[in-house]
């Protein structure tokens, strides 16, 4: 049995441990608040770009882009978007079991897909496991702008107009609630459902033609829905954190009363074998 000391020690401990994830708690909470509204506030961006790409899509069946256009596939590109952190539970382990069981699923060889990166876990996972990786980017701010993530996403778009992948696919946790974070799979090139967007109520001229007016919005387009995939990822890890360090503070505190309540134990046990020890010398003497 733990001596009072040992026990006493292991309370003090779990009590500054208690401290930390509460802290922890709190400063993901104020996290989450604003990646939350940083993925909202991007939602009528992201929707009015892809109201006018589906109208000049749909309204011109002459116009094409290559990015529109179904090809053999014979490579396939995931992007996987995680945290360059732990301690934020089950967040990253959902990314790459979805990545892992699709890869085992839909290929029998590594010729056939390569990975790009967001995230130093899913790095060093792909690493360990030795998959194929095109390209990463590691230490992604909590609330990233654009321009943090211009050149990968630009560099992924472009290998699917080099024909390097001929599809894309983008891997993440969507944010529904800071108890709620769906690991989610969509398909990002080649650009699909836009036959099924809302018509613009509006008519618009394009100069000089809508097909150029595609070929600058269509790859602009394809950014915005990494970036809106990250932002609302960021949302997700933050509460995923929040929720992982409130469940380790719950957990602190029901060690805490546990070995409380151990230490009033051997200390009463203490005390009784004490007084047993007097009356019985006591006893003895007389």
């Amino acid at each position: 049995m733990a001596s009072l000391r040992d026990i006493k020690a292991r309370i003090e401990s779990t009590k500054k441990t208690k401290q930390i994830t509460s802290a922890m708690h709190l400063v993901s909470a104020s996290k989450m608040n604003k990646a939350e509204q940083n993925a909202r506030g991007y939602v009528p961006y992201s929707e009015k770009i892809q109201e006018v790409v589906s109208h000049i899509a749909n309204s011109n069946p002459d116009v094409s882009h290559p990015m529109l256009e179904k090809r053999e596939v014979k490579k396939t590109g995931y992007l996987i978007i995680t945290s360059d952190r732990g301690l934020v539970g089950a967040y990253n382990s959902h990314v790459l079991k979805l990545l892992q069981d699709t890869i085992e699923k839909r290929h029998k060889s590594q010729d056939e897909y390569t990975v790009i990166v967001m995230g130093r876990k899913g790095y060093d996972y792909c690493r360990r496991r030795e998959l194929p990786v095109s390209n990463s980017i590691l230490g992604i701010a909590d609330h990233p702008h654009f321009a943090d993530i211009k050149a990968i996403a630009q560099s992924t778009i472009q290998m699917y107009a080099d024909e390097e992948i001929d599809e894309l696919y983008i891997i993440y946790n969507h944010y529904v609630s800071a108890i709620s974070q769906v690991p989610t799979m969509k398909k990002l090139l080649p650009i699909e459902n836009l036959d099924g967007h809302k018509a613009m109520h509006s008519d618009y001229e394009y100069e000089p033609s809508q097909e150029e007016i595609l070929k600058v919005l269509l790859p602009q387009y394809a950014e915005s829905l990494i970036y809106g995939a990250l932002l609302d990822g960021k949302a997700s890890e933050h509460a995923a954190s929040m929720t992982a360090m409130r469940n380790a503070t719950d957990n602190a505190e029901e060690l805490i009363d546990t070995l409380t309540l151990s230490y009033n134990r051997a200390r009463q046990g203490q005390i009784t074998q004490q007084i047993t020890e007097i009356v019985s010398g006591a006893a003895a003497l007389e």
